[in-house]
């Protein structure tokens, strides 16, 4: 028998420490993301009618590679946690729920090693 509290017994323990984090981590990558697919798009909009070359030059440059950097590394991390959240609410089997995430996580660590890694290419 233990004199501590319920409280006391899950405090610092489950949701209430990680789950503010991974919140707070959602909202600040989607704010982050509405200026940054703002741009995007409209640079792609512009881009509609020019060639590799065009684009290729474009993406040289260090202020459009760096934003293109930006959109993607916060982009994926994004999905990453919306798609963590999704498993975590609708998957019931915990091996299930742990081998998603393990997906997950390594497909979106792979996708942004080859974006990050395209985007570098080109620049460099």
């Amino acid at each position: 028998m233990s004199l501590r509290s319920p409280l006391g017994k899950v405090r610092g323990l489950g949701s209430a420490r990680n789950g503010t984090h991974h919140w707070w981590m959602q909202k600040v990558t989607a704010v982050a993301l509405i200026p940054l697919t703002i741009w995007f798009v409209a640079s792609i909009v512009q881009m509609t009618q020019a060639d590799h070359a065009i684009v290729t030059n474009w993406l040289s440059s260090p202020v459009v590679a760096t934003l293109m950097l930006l959109f993607i590394i916060t982009g994926i991390y994004h999905l990453k946690l919306g798609l963590q959240v999704i498993i975590e609410d609708y998957i019931h089997s915990e091996g299930q729920k742990i081998a998603l995430q393990m997906i997950v996580t390594f497909g979106c660590v792979a996708l942004a090693t080859l974006a990050i890694f395209s985007i570098l290419k080109i620049a460099l």
